[in-house]
């Protein structure tokens, strides 16, 4: 067999982002809202730019605006989309702009595969976009969607009285869909000519396009995912921006030894905090890995992270040493137990120096070093700071802070190439830990080491503004992939029963 027959088909993903934002009460299309740092669209393309299986994208943008997508696209270097084209004034003649789009080029006989998605779902994962390729291979339609988990009840209405119930369908035979919707080109192209004949077309989907017009066509069915929601609502909005705090974010990690030593060989890491623990582990790590490595800390180099011109001090040794400051890590921190009202200045004084204006102190001397080198600044938060428990009043109000300086600094400083990202380690054994809880179970907590490998793999990716669970059976780091939704739903679970 040739290599012709044997290649696997070409595969587009084509985000539809036709839609306005009236619904959200928006002047502009919701697609192009903020959330988590990002408009919705750059969410959604960067997934299809992470993923594997996906050649290239293009986008049908609502009349208006496809400049501003074009400065997303160019501005976040997603190099795999090839255009961004007006979309039409319904879905399905967007669609048909997209088949039209897509056939330009081809040989005769040539096929490929598309992948339709909504552009305002900015949640989706790469495990559902894996699954409706390989489906392609088998069948030529195929549609994601989730059970019904609410009774769906079929209703009609009287006159003035209101609506009735007429029927009440098998739950467990319903499915909510989702997108993408995937095909073979030939065949969503062959639905829509057969549909083009019927006066009276009209479809909000693509999948049932194929149904009506191409019934002997088989469409195979997708598990999708509870996270892949769709911003629809006023409270969508609030909601996706929320998951996007707490969901897990997969750390790509470097195949082996030899790939972190050719990543981390003439680079310079400043870890404050690197006295003991994490930061220290971080350290040894990294330096075992041919980096040039500046670990600071109170005990050790007399290092106070509080003081501004300590920070500056170790910046400035770091870079005259080795001409460049690649990354600026700070696991510094102090953990005070205790009710706020009998607790004395010094101590709230402590804590917000320590843990709140430290780092903001090290990401603003950091900054200048990073922009040359296009580094990254990773700070540190902690399970506590999705909710806030009584006697932990200060400490999760810092690291809750930490999230939302790392969300904030990954955007204002993403067009000068620096990366900020945040770890959320569970309970850890670290000696900040012991001094405040005494000594625990064995097995109960995470080890410092496994925080530390997590964060070298964090340091050397292309992520931003991302938080990162790291969790002892973590999904990261090889276990099976649970799927976002349900990643995020253990990690409030944990957060609401751990500090």
């Amino acid at each position: 067999m040739s290599a012709q027959h044997i290649a696997k088909a070409r595969t587009t993903a084509v985000v539809l982002a036709g839609g306005t934002g009236q619904r959200v009460g928006l002047s502009i299309p919701k697609q192009l809202l903020k959330i988590a740092g990002k408009a919705v669209i750059e969410h959604t393309l960067s997934i299809f730019q992470q993923a594997d299986s996906i050649d290239d994208v293009i986008v049908l943008m609502a009349p208006g605006y496809v400049p501003d997508v074009e400065k997303i696209v160019a501005k976040a270097g997603l190099t795999k989309v090839t255009r961004v084209i007006e979309g039409g004034s319904t879905r399905n003649e967007t669609t048909e702009r997209a088949i039209a789009a897509l056939g330009e080029g081809l040989a005769e006989g040539e096929d490929r595969n598309v992948l339709f998605h909504d552009a305002v779902r900015p949640l989706l994962s790469q495990r559902v976009i894996k699954d409706c390729v390989d489906a392609l291979d088998r069948y030529q339609a195929v549609d994601v969607a989730i059970p019904s988990a609410d009774t769906i009840i079929v209703t009609r209405t009287h006159g003035g009285d209101g609506e009735f119930i007429t029927d009440v369908p098998d739950r467990s035979r319903l499915r909510r869909g989702q997108t993408p919707q995937a095909f073979k080109l030939s065949t969503i192209r062959r639905a829509y000519e057969v549909a083009a004949s019927d006066p009276n077309f009209q479809a909000t989907d693509d999948c049932s396009v194929v149904l009506k017009y191409l019934p002997d066509v088989p469409i195979y069915v997708v598990a999708g995912d509870e996270y892949n929601m769709k911003v629809t609502q006023p409270v969508d909005v609030f909601i996706a921006d929320k998951l996007f705090q707490l969901a897990s974010t997969a750390v790509p990690q470097p195949t082996d030894d030899a790939a972190y030593r050719e990543l981390l060989t003439g680079k310079t890491l400043v870890v404050f905090g690197g006295s003991y623990g994490i930061g220290a582990d971080i350290a040894a790590l990294a330096e075992s890995y041919g980096a040039s490595v500046y670990a600071l800390g109170r005990s050790t180099t007399g290092t106070h992270v509080e003081n501004p011109e300590h920070v500056d001090d170790a910046l400035s040794k770091a870079y005259a040493d080795t001409g460049r400051v690649d990354y600026v890590i700070n696991t510094a921190g102090v953990l005070r137990i205790g009710k706020l009202a009998e607790t004395d200045s010094t101590t709230i004084q402590e804590a917000l120096n320590v843990n709140y204006l430290a780092p903001v102190q090290i990401a603003r001397a950091s900054y200048k070093y990073l922009a040359e080198t296009k580094g990254q600044l990773l700070l540190y938060t902690s399970s506590s700071y999705t909710r806030g428990r009584a006697e932990y009043s200060l400490y999760s109000s810092t690291k809750a802070a930490m999230v939302n300086l790392t969300q904030a600094l990954s955007d204002e400083w993403a067009g000068d190439g620096v990366r900020v990202n945040c770890v959320n380690p569970e309970r850890t054994a670290t000696p900040m830990r012991t001094k405040a809880f005494g000594d625990e179970p064995a097995g109960t907590l995470l080890s410092s080491e496994a925080v530390a490998r997590t964060s070298l793999d964090v340091l050397l990716s292309e992520m931003t503004g991302h938080v990162i669970d790291v969790r002892q059976q973590d999904p990261t780091r090889g276990a099976s992939e649970a799927s976002g939704f349900e990643q995020a739903l253990a990690a409030v679970l944990d957060r609401q029963a751990d500090v």
